[in-house]
């Protein structure tokens, strides 16, 4: 099931108090950045999140899911509603999220 554009449009509107946030859109489901990093995307209108340490800590109860079969598990945010809550995480998990990889010449993958 692909995530709709309203549940990515409600998701980035949460996400609004943060410069930088911006989404591509892959296979019918969304990858999310902050600040050209990726933090996570929406896959069958679920907002997931990579396990990094400061995540796990700041999400201690939040289930590990596959975005999609074969994939590996990301953190299901739930209090999707807390806009604040939100804006919280990503800004914990900044520092711990791998910089943007940077492309080759010739390279034409995103």
């Amino acid at each position: 099931m692909a995530s709709s554009k309203e549940y990515l449009d409600f998701i980035t509107e949460q996400l609004s108090d943060l410069e930088g946030i911006t989404y591509r859109a892959m296979m019918g489901e969304y990858i999310i950045y902050y600040q050209g990093k990726i933090v996570g995307g929406i896959y069958d209108n679920r907002f997931l999140v990579k396990p990094v340490p400061s995540a796990k800590k700041y999400l201690p109860n939040a289930s590990l899911e596959p975005p999609y079969e074969g994939a590996g598990e990301m953190l299901l945010v739930e209090d999707v509603d807390n806009r604040e809550f939100l804006v919280g995480l990503l800004d914990a998990m900044y520092e711990e999220l791998p910089e943007p990889k940077k492309k080759k010449r010739g390279d034409f993958r995103e």
